[in-house]
């Protein structure tokens, strides 16, 4: 029989400690998504991704209607900035969605969900957009088409959420 020689040993005697290790690693690897997000799948993931995607087919009926309940009543949107003259709150919103909204011929709107973020008394939900748009132009309709990252800020409403900012 071939006896192990102490330098052997030495060289073999981690990979055995390292086995475990790697088998716990491997075994993180599980995790599930929300198909074509990078959102986990879990049951609280999948209604705030139900409800954002309510959001999303409004936009693209241009149902100023749906989009009014989806909101709360104390919106509030600062456009990213300290120029108080682009802040939008529910009224200035309900006008917005009445008025300029209602330009665009055609919408096209999609959504990849980047995350989920569950804070006490606020959800927020960052994901990466794209809008394609038909509006009038200088010589007749015209396509545009805007791809940027965003965040809907959500607060649970009764058995559903409603939009307090991001749209």
């Amino acid at each position: 029989m071939h006896r192990l020689s102490l330098a052997r040993y030495a060289l073999i005697a981690p990979l055995f400690l390292l086995a475990p290790a790697a088998l716990v690693t491997l075994s993180g690897c599980n995790t599930r998504y929300i198909q074509n997000t990078d959102v986990e799948d879990v049951a609280d993931n999948r209604k705030i991704i139900t409800f954002c995607e309510k959001y999303r087919h409004a936009v693209e009926r241009k149902n100023v209607g749906e989009l009014l309940q989806l909101v709360s009543p104390d919106y509030y949107e600062d456009g990213g900035n300290i120029d108080a003259a682009d802040d939008l709150d529910f009224a200035g919103l309900k006008d917005y969605l009445s008025t300029k909204f209602q330009d665009a011929r055609a919408i096209r709107y999609e959504i990849r969900y980047r995350r989920v973020l569950h804070e006490p008394d606020i959800i927020y939900i960052d994901y990466t957009y794209s809008a394609s748009y038909r509006i009038p132009g200088t010589k007749g309709e015209e396509w545009r088409r805007k791809v940027e990252e965003n965040r809907l800020e959500l607060v649970p409403f009764n058995d559903e959420y409603r939009i307090i900012a991001g749209m």
